[in-house]
């Protein structure tokens, strides 16, 4: 039947951010990343993020009754009911009426609604920066609910409720903790009691499963998040774990070093990683990129694995893989730090026409973020300065990297237009000797090359003024070819009002640097 015209259909549910929602016979379970990320973003110590950390990875749940075959004592198996209940405790708007749907409906009431419970609990604390109090007679009846009821949850529920409890601060030798570590601990089959001097321990992170390091490791990633303690847990659980571990988790662990530009002070990091990669090289071809491009941001390229990767046999087997194309351009890049920062090496080479251009157009979050940069205002500026046809936007130079706005400069220091004069320098540079070109970037060529760098507040990581990896490489690698960078921070950027001022901002910047244009300039 076709709906009238004018009468609204019905609306898709939104989402909640780091929830995964659930229908009729569909998983639920509490997002790993989402609760990392309130966790850290509240500054937990280290201590209650193991204690959240150590409990097993979450497996999704099904939220209908013939799976989970707890339905209470004279209950009814009414889906609809169990359904609507469920509603209720998502819509909750306070703890006290989420303690009221759990309390008023012990008929209703199942072994998920307790994880629902939690999860509804967290987001109502962390929906505000300053949350509500919450009375402790409300989460001591909270926890007697779940204490009373959890013999019948099964194993699953018993984790995702841990989980949970952890998150919320419940202390872990407290009445809820307590009761559920006892649960599972009944549920597991039975093993030789541990040494006593593994009982004295604290946490070490080679006791975590590799699943939750890899998830802690992309959420670092992910948020650009640059925790010292944390990234050191990571490098010291790639240690101990490394004949356990494969290169396509390793390629995991390894991407927030490269990412938050962090080099780890654990000593075995790169030898670790180096007998890995010979181990595993020809067994994962893109997991072994993956793993060179994070050590190309840390500048800790190992020669023998340059040697296999630019190997015929290797170049020959990834050409008919169905990542090829990334594969090459990742090679291309490797292929540029070779030339512009390794001088020693004498290994094999990319052949030049196996290359590709490296990043020949902005980076994926520059375009997504574009309402938020200052280029199109910078570009202005440089437009009623300089004039159009004194500088050039966007233009890919040799071997592949993007560049904000490119300036050619005469020996004068006269700002020339780019119509005359070739804005490539040549690649590689043939000026100096190879890996010296950053302390002298002039050329043979009369004109030298100036690029106005960016950087943005989504250029750094999260916590620091340190560049983020990628960005970090692509200034290093323009201004060993040869190009003098004049950054400009977002932090300057942002404190200019209006466009005069930008421009007042960006004629001082050039001045500084001997630059003249106009009548007088040329």
């Amino acid at each position: 039947m076709r709906r009238p015209r004018g009468e609204p259909g019905p609306r898709a549910p939104r989402p909640t951010e780091g929830a995964t929602c659930a229908g009729p016979g569909e998983s639920w379970s509490p997002s790993p990343n989402s609760m990392l990320r309130v966790l850290l973003s509240a500054q937990t110590s280290p201590t209650r993020l193991s204690g959240l950390l150590l409990i097993p990875p979450v497996q999704p749940c099904c939220l209908g009754p013939s799976k989970w075959g707890d339905w209470p004592l004279g209950g009814s198996p009414s889906t609809g009911h169990v359904q609507g209940l469920q509603r209720l405790l998502e819509q909750a708007r306070s703890p006290g009426e989420l303690l009221r749907w759990l309390g008023q409906n012990p008929t209703k009431v199942r072994a998920h609604h307790y994880p629902v419970a939690l999860r509804r609990l967290g987001q109502l604390l962390g929906s505000r920066p300053r949350p509500p109090p919450v009375e402790q007679a409300t989460l001591q009846d909270l926890s007697q609910l779940i204490i009373r009821n959890c013999p019948s949850f099964d194993m699953h529920t018993i984790h995702v409720c841990l989980h949970l409890a952890v998150l919320l601060g419940f202390p872990s030798d407290g009445p809820l903790v307590r009761a559920l570590e006892q649960e599972r601990r009944l549920r597991l089959p039975p093993k030789p009691p541990p040494p006593l001097s593994s009982l004295l321990r604290e946490t070490r992170p080679e006791e975590l499963t590799p699943h939750v390091m890899v998830l802690l490791a992309q959420h670092l990633a992910r948020h650009r998040l640059r925790e010292p303690q944390l990234l050191e847990a990571i490098a010291h659980f790639l240690v101990v774990q490394e004949n356990q571990l494969t290169s396509k988790v390793v390629q995991k662990l390894v991407l927030p070093f490269g990412r938050l530009n962090y080099l780890p002070l654990e000593q075995q990091f790169m030898p670790c990683l180096e007998r890995i990669l010979a181990r595993e090289a020809g067994v994962a071809p893109l997991a072994t990129v993956n793993i060179l491009m994070s050590l190309c941001q840390l500048r800790c390229l190992p020669f023998r694995v340059l040697h296999f990767v630019f190997s015929p046999g290797f170049i020959n087997y990834i050409s008919g893989t169905p990542h090829a194309l990334i594969v090459r351009r990742y090679l291309s890049l490797l292929d540029t730090a070779v030339e512009l920062e390794l001088p020693g090496y004498r290994g094999p080479r990319l052949p030049r026409r196996q290359q590709v251009p490296v990043f020949p157009q902005p980076l994926i979050t520059d375009r997504a973020r574009c309402k938020y940069s200052h280029k199109d205002i910078v570009a202005e500026g440089l437009r009623q300065l300089l004039g159009e046809e004194k500088y050039r936007q966007d233009l890919t130079v040799p071997p592949g990297y993007c560049t904000d706005f490119l300036l050619c400069v005469g020996s004068s220091g006269a700002v020339l237009p780019v119509r005359t004069q070739d804005p490539f320098l040549p690649y590689p540079p043939r000026s100096c000797p190879q890996g010296q070109a950053a302390s002298s970037p002039t050329t043979r060529d009369p004109a030298q090359r100036v690029v106005l760098v960016l950087r943005e507040r989504w250029h750094f990581c999260r916590d620091g003024r340190v560049l983020l990896g990628s960005r970090a490489l692509r200034e290093r690698h323009l201004g060993l070819m040869g190009y003098q960078l004049l950054p400009l921070p977002f932090e300057e950027l942002e404190s200019q009002r209006g466009l005069p001022q930008l421009k007042n901002y960006l004629r001082q910047k050039l001045q500084a640097l001997g630059l003249r244009w106009g009548p007088e300039g040329g």
